[in-house]
């Protein structure tokens, strides 16, 4: 991306494919190709990889919020016109890059909050299953129907699918193609919340609102230990566990809650 259009869409600006705008400790990243239900495309895509990069590098972003423009849709999938054009090689090597961009969403230290406001298909639910949290309104949908294109997913949607709900419903998903009520996606713990649709806002914010209270180092430490800790057997998960344990309990706002706890006082977090 050139280094002109990265400073505009930093800055926030309304007609880039990616608005990227910061309001105290968070930052929100809107996919703004409302036209196409912002499906995502590479230039999308990069943008999206640019605008996370600069978040974590932003020692007052706490939090990041990823959300899509207009009412009707967080993220419908991918651009299929891009994907037509791609022989299976290319395929290969694309679905390798947006799987770069999804476990660097897993590994970046801050939590990342998916908004979800209509539907979330395809690529659109493997961006948000990257997410720490899915909070959605009472009239999103979600599904993977790419079997109906007969395609499978290829941005991580096979295995983050059934790590999240288990292998018997992530393969009915799968394999069938249904698209699933907001209220259903709860049930099977796709989701952390569903709210009406005026109440989204509000319920994104009390998350931010907790998180933001917590340690920034804490937070980090507790997603790498979340997710590495998933790749790993029972025995090296534990291991790893106690490994970031002596890491928090190391750090300054470690020792400042521990302190804090004892001598009955708010703790102040510096994040180190």
């Amino acid at each position: 991306m050139q280094e002109v259009s990265r400073k505009r869409m930093v800055e926030g600006a309304r007609d880039e494919i990616l608005v990227y705008e910061k309001h105290g400790k968070l930052a929100t990243l809107t996919l703004n190709r409302e036209e196409a239900l912002n499906a995502l495309n590479t230039a999308l895509l990069e943008a999206l990889r640019a605008a996370l990069a600069d978040a974590e590098a932003d020692a007052d972003i706490r939090a990041i919020v990823l959300t899509g423009a207009g009412g009707r849709a967080f993220c419908a999938g991918a651009d299929i016109t891009e994907l037509l054009e791609k022989r299976p090689i290319e395929a290969r090597d694309w679905s390798l890059w947006v799987q770069e961009i999804t476990s660097y969403m897993e590994r970046l230290r801050k939590p990342i909050l998916a908004k979800i406001n209509g539907f979330c298909l395809g690529g659109g639910l493997e961006l948000a299953m990257a997410c720490d949290f899915r909070i959605a309104s009472e009239r999103s949908i979600f599904g993977q129907p790419e079997v109906n294109l007969a395609i499978i997913p290829g941005g991580g949607g096979t295995q983050r699918l059934t790590r999240l709900i288990g292998k018997t419903k992530a393969l009915e998903l799968l394999m069938t193609g249904a698209q699933i009520s907001a209220e259903g996606a709860l049930r099977l713990t796709l989701v952390n919340k569903v709210v009406p649709t005026a109440e989204l806002d509000a319920a994104v914010e009390g998350y931010i609102e907790e998180l933001v209270t917590k340690s920034a180092v804490t937070l980090g430490i507790l997603k790498l230990a979340v997710n590495k800790g998933m790749e790993m057997s029972m025995e090296q998960a534990l291991y790893y566990e106690a490994e970031c344990f002596g890491s928090a309990v190391a750090t300054e706002d470690g020792q400042e809650g521990l302190s804090a706890f004892l001598e009955k006082r708010k703790a102040e977090y510096k994040g180190k």
